[in-house]
């Protein structure tokens, strides 16, 4: 199935920019409710996050749903894992998310969640897009949809988000600085934590439309790591702008990423006897994770990148916990896509129980040096096909000597050739990955002249 619109999470790109243009959303919301009211009456709910042009594409997908004959039910600024959540509980027939996640401001996207609050299946989403090449109509005035707002959806989550840990952690005594990137979690994320009883230090919870992961969040935590460190903090919580993704900082201010994350959630699992199988990877995930895993007799599968691939995988396995180094962690038996609040409590509840700080946790797990460069890739260019770059491939793997991997992988959001080298020899792999990222750069320069 080849899809013009939809990538590995929803649609995405610079706002006013095709697809990303009020026309275009009009209609997507308008294909999208023809597709979900052909069972009957349909409703749907919408969420965004607090980049300004939120506020334009809410009201184009409100009037596409309703043009179709569908209810809308709109939250205004919620986190992605929220919108799944609410999907599943009002007995909506599917959640839009109006975000472009850790992107900047100037972009923006639209995702979609089923009535079960996952990602929709590829034969919906090939449906809107069959529906997309039709002529827009609008049902007779009796049929229009209708809109309503909720204004419980912020403490229906907050309530939710406590409830993943049963009301068996306390945070009292706790200091957290609490990052959530000027985006949809600046006001639900500080009540959950402070409702458990940390003391709360909030950064950048205070979006103005143009802010949203400006210097903050998970992308960039270097804000975060200073102000742990001034504070005394026992731990510091990034979020990204739709609330998603999670990266942590321990009280010496060192960055814990996704895979040490996801082994120090799977070790209290498994010490609890909850983990019901493995733990699924990505292609990215570090080589340490995998063999910090195996030392516990864990077993470990990797994904393609992307939360919709590890979700599939963990489906298929019947195993409950997956993620990505960039943060997006899956509790499946607590949430239906990556959540960061739901992970942060999961990592807490493991520090109370194992009696550890997160320093102490996350030095269990060693990490391979890992170097990622990213470079720019001309829309139709392939890299991937030229020959003599896979031979540089095979010429860098015969150097790592089996001691580390070589992973070539075009983003599904946006237009970048990650290369990625991971070894042993922290040297050997900054100087393998720059060569091939400039042998790339120079493949790409010749396809544009």
């Amino acid at each position: 199935m080849v899809r013009k619109y939809f990538g590995t999470d929803g649609i995405r790109g610079a706002v006013g920019t095709f697809p990303i243009t009020p026309d275009f959303v009009l209609k997507l919301g308008w294909a999208a409710g023809c597709v979900f009211a052909r069972e009957g009456r349909s409703k749907i709910v919408i969420g965004k996050d607090t980049r300004i042009s939120g506020y334009m594409f809410e009201s184009a997908l409100e009037a596409g749903l309703s043009a179709a004959g569908v209810d809308v039910l709109l939250t205004g600024p919620m986190p992605t894992p929220a919108i799944a959540y609410l999907a599943k509980t009002f007995r909506a027939d599917a959640g839009i998310v109006i975000s472009a996640s850790h992107n900047a401001y100037q972009d923006n996207g639209i995702k979609f969640f089923s009535s079960k609050g996952t990602k929709l299946p590829d034969a919906v989403e090939m449906a809107i897009e069959a529906q997309m090449d039709l002529a827009m109509t609008t049902v007779s005035s009796d049929m229009l949809g209708k809109a309503k707002r909720i204004d419980d959806a912020a403490g229906r989550y907050i309530e939710y988000c406590k409830g993943t840990i049963n009301g068996a952690l306390s945070l009292k005594g706790m200091k957290i600085v609490l990052d959530c990137a000027n985006g949809a979690t600046y006001h639900v994320a500080p009540s959950v934590f402070s409702e458990l009883g940390a003391q709360v230090v909030e950064i950048a919870s205070s979006p103005d439309g143009l802010n949203i992961n400006k210097d903050c969040g998970a992308t960039d935590v270097a804000r975060l790591r200073k102000a742990v460190v001034n504070e005394s903090a026992d731990i510091g919580i990034a979020l990204d702008g739709d609330g998603d993704r999670l990266i942590l900082v321990d009280h010496a201010g060192e960055v814990v990423d996704g895979d040490e994350i996801l082994f120090i959630i799977a070790m209290m699992m498994h010490r609890r006897d909850e983990l019901s199988g493995g733990v699924v990877g990505t292609l990215m995930s570090n080589f340490g994770l995998e063999k910090a895993l195996s030392n516990l007799d864990i077993p470990f599968l990797r994904a393609n990148v992307g939360d919709r691939y590890v979700l599939e995988l963990l489906s298929q396995q019947g195993w409950l916990l997956g993620g990505e180094g960039s943060g997006h962690i899956v509790c499946r038996h607590l949430s239906t896509t990556g959540d960061g609040i739901v992970a942060a409590l999961q990592v807490l509840k493991a520090m109370n129980e194992l009696g550890e700080t997160l320093h102490v946790l996350k030095s269990q797990m060693a990490k391979l040096p890992q170097v990622m460069i990213n470079v720019p890739l001309p829309k139709g260019v392939n890299p991937l096909a030229m020959p003599s770059l896979r031979n540089e491939v095979e010429k860098a793997e015969l150097l790592l000597n089996n001691t580390g991997r070589v992973l070539l992988r075009p983003s599904g959001t946006e237009p970048l050739l990650r290369v990625m080298v991971e070894g042993v020899d922290p040297n050997q792999v900054a100087r393998i990955a720059a060569d091939l990222a400039e042998s790339v750069e120079n493949y790409t320069r010749r396809v544009e002249i």
